[in-house]
């Protein structure tokens, strides 16, 4: 048997919406990640209004521009979590996102230079960082332990909701507001309410247990001591460590599907533009997966998630080699990201039961800067290694180097779990 979780009653999406902080909390991250999908889709709508800089193309400017959205994600990955053992929960979420909605409304009324545009999207996108481990942080505060796979479920479910909608409505919502704001502020006025929306979830919430957590802590900040020590603790629980190299994986096979699509699209009878029909579905999967382990997640105790995940997603991606039906496809998709809920909300759940209240920021610093080196690495060499090899060719090996590391994770999890038993 290989435990997911510890032995405690999982109550279930019940005892959470009778939970007031946890509720406010959950509120506040929806808002945040809203923000930050309509920003992403913001940034691109208003790239066409700067002047491009001497001896640069159009197409080099939008890779420019992903570059300062995407590189405080591989720089400052792990940073925040610092911040997050040193200072209130609280601060750091609402501050945050305050921060975020002042600089998404300078960019209404700075200058049209694009380099300043740049450094401004850079600065919204690094504070993100900060927000991201202390949101990790603050569910084991607000949650109680046997209803951290509720807790976790709605997260991730959230989380990919979040990414469906905030892309998809990104655009009406953007235009509608231009047209009845007005086209100088109307649009960034909008992100910027996100932000502030969020913000006022997060400082309504009741961290009590955080005020003396921090006020007992140092407040000098020594960022390589911190790190060290984040390290010697992942050494340490190799429990941890797993957990966390089986979400890596987990995002690398889900970046890896995001660049596939783009090729694949085309030979389903799509756009290349209509990729997102197939991240749609694995999110929706994902959704489903989450609720059914949220509600009914003490019914499968003790079972082996994980795995049964990995061996799903590797039986998709095999299995997506042979088909060139639309509607499989997306349901394939769907089926996959199930899969991929099995792996996230067993882990997620198990890296906060593991880690103790004073290593929550060092952890989940980590896991966010593994999470997004995750998210950037495949997109980078899957496609070349589709030009190279072909579309067939990369699935195929996908799906046996998931099925692999799902058997791996699970048996090393197993021997590790009778050394600490």
């Amino acid at each position: 048997m290989f435990p997911t979780e510890p032995a405690a009653v999982n109550n279930g999406f019940g005892a959470l919406l009778k939970n007031r902080n946890f509720m406010l909390l959950w509120m506040g991250q929806l808002l945040s990640q809203l923000g930050d999908k309509v920003f992403f889709v913001l940034v691109v709508a208003l790239l066409k209004n700067y002047p491009p800089l001497p001896g640069l193309a159009e197409s080099s400017m939008y890779s420019i521009l992903m570059v300062a959205f995407t590189l405080p994600a591989i720089l400052l990955g792990s940073a925040g979590g610092i911040f997050v053992d040193r200072f209130s929960k609280k601060l750091i979420l609402v501050g945050s996102n305050v921060l975020q909605a002042i600089f998404a409304l300078l960019i209404a009324f700075s200058p049209k230079e694009f380099l300043l545009f740049l450094i401004l999207t850079f600065i919204i996108s690094a504070l993100a960082q900060f927000f991201a481990p202390a949101e990790q942080a603050a569910i084991p505060v607000v949650v109680r332990k046997e209803n951290f796979m509720a807790a976790n479920a709605l997260y991730s479910s959230t989380m990919m909701g979040a990414l469906i909608i905030g892309f998809a409505i990104g655009e009406p919502i953007l235009s509608f507001s231009k047209t009845f704001l007005g086209a100088v502020y109307g649009q960034e006025a909008v992100v910027s309410a996100l932000y502030i929306l969020s913000a006022v979830a997060f400082q309504l919430v009741d961290f009590k247990s955080d005020h003396k957590f921090v006020s007992d802590r140092r407040t000098l900040i020594d960022p390589w001591a911190d790190f060290k020590e984040g390290l010697r603790y992942l050494k340490k629980n190799r429990l941890v460590l797993n957990a966390m190299l089986q979400l890596t994986t987990l995002y690398c096979v889900l970046a890896a599907l995001m660049a596939l699509a783009i090729r694949l699209a085309p030979d389903f009878g799509l756009k290349r533009e209509q990729f997102s029909f197939f991240l749609a579905a694995a999110g929706v999967g994902i959704v489903l997966g989450a609720a059914i382990l949220g509600h009914w997640g003490n019914k499968f105790h003790h079972k082996p998630l994980p795995l049964v995940g990995f061996l799903i997603m590797a039986l998709v991606l095999g299995v997506f080699t042979f088909t060139q039906n639309l509607w499989l496809a997306l349901g394939l998709c769907g089926f996959l990201g199930v899969g991929a809920s099995l792996i996230g909300v067993p882990m997620q759940t198990l890296i906060q039961h593991q880690t103790p209240p004073t290593m929550y920021g060092k952890v989940f610093g980590f896991q966010n800067h593994a999470v997004n080196i995750a998210l950037s690495a495949p997109l980078a060499i899957t496609g070349p290694l589709i030009d190279k090899l072909g579309s067939r060719t990369v699935l195929l090996g996908m799906s046996f180097i998931v099925a692999g590391v799902g058997v791996w994770a699970w048996k090393s999890t197993r021997r590790v779990l009778q050394d600490v038993i």
